[in-house]
């Protein structure tokens, strides 16, 4: 059979009748569907075709174990946080969620509470404070949160340095009343990677490639639905221009300078510090 620009979709969907999975078939025919709707919208050249691909498979390269230049597409184009928002639907009062990012590392080391984090990392340092409770107000005990965030000077996360020892990435347990506190730096925006691929694609479209100051979090207590959200600097400049599309207004906090003096932790500090504070609220799993 002879298939044309008309027939050839339906052909393709046709091909599929022997799949056994139904979820699988579902998304395949929406995509095939949309994917040769595009081509037939805009016409695509066998040259932009091509370049299509090589674009792809350029992503694909830039991947390793330190980074993950699909995240950072799929990022970029806003359909990490379409997918967030779709998959946590919470229940008003519950902290709102946003971008995974491409810089997660497993296996950050457990540490008490009030623990220095820093690493040797440069930057203001930041005490983090706050609580994790559930809907009804009740402390969550044993939350395992795990932080990780960039350095306050240069704006690079330790694995974008090669050979540098880990620094500001922890995971931190709250106590019996919920509440938890560390010591960190205090994050700067910083433009997300541009030596690749995806930072072209940026800058052939007219956008920056800024995100605002943000501490990650990721945070997870028995019998409750995990939590992986951020903590954005309140006054940053790129708050409204987020490369990623992240930001929420519920997510920005007041990351406030304090002059030298007893901090958080019942320490004394030489030097001004900086404090910020978020109560967390978990959903139910």
């Amino acid at each position: 059979m002879n298939f044309d620009e008309r027939t050839l979709t339906d052909a393709v969907l046709a091909r599929m009748d022997g799949c056994e999975d139904a979820r699988f078939v579902t998304i395949m025919t929406s995509l095939v569907r949309h994917l040769h709707d595009f081509v037939r919208e805009v016409e695509l050249t066998e040259a932009e075709w091509m370049e299509g691909i090589r674009f792809l498979t350029a992503t694909g390269q830039k991947c390793d174990d330190k980074r993950q230049e699909f995240i950072l597409l799929s990022d970029t184009l806003g359909v990490s946080m379409l997918v967030d928002a779709i998959n946590h639907r919470f229940a008003k009062g519950v902290t709102e969620t946003t971008v995974f990012g491409p810089f997660f590392v497993e296996g950050a080391p457990h540490v008490a509470q009030w623990a220095d984090i820093r690493g040797g990392a440069k930057g203001a340092p930041c005490f983090v404070s706050g609580t994790v409770r559930d809907i009804d107000g009740a402390p969550v005990a044993d939350a395992v949160i795990d932080v990780w965030q960039s350095d306050g000077e240069e704006g690079f996360y330790d694995v974008q340095k090669p050979g540098a020892e880990p620094y500001c990435r922890a995971k931190i347990h709250t106590d019996a009343s919920g509440r938890f506190g560390f010591l960190t730096v205090k994050p700067i925006s910083y433009p997300v990677p541009t030596d690749g691929p995806v930072g072209g694609m940026l800058l052939t479209m007219g956008r920056h490639p800024y995100r605002p100051a943000h501490i990650h979090t990721m945070i997870q207590g028995e019998g409750f639905a995990p939590l992986t959200t951020h903590l954005f600097v309140a006054g940053d400049k790129y708050l409204d221009s987020d490369a990623v599309f992240g930001v929420k207004d519920s997510l920005v906090v007041d990351f406030v300078t304090n002059p030298a003096g007893r901090a958080p932790d019942g320490s004394t500090m030489n030097e001004p510090f900086v404090t910020a504070t978020y109560d967390f609220v978990l959903a139910r799993a």
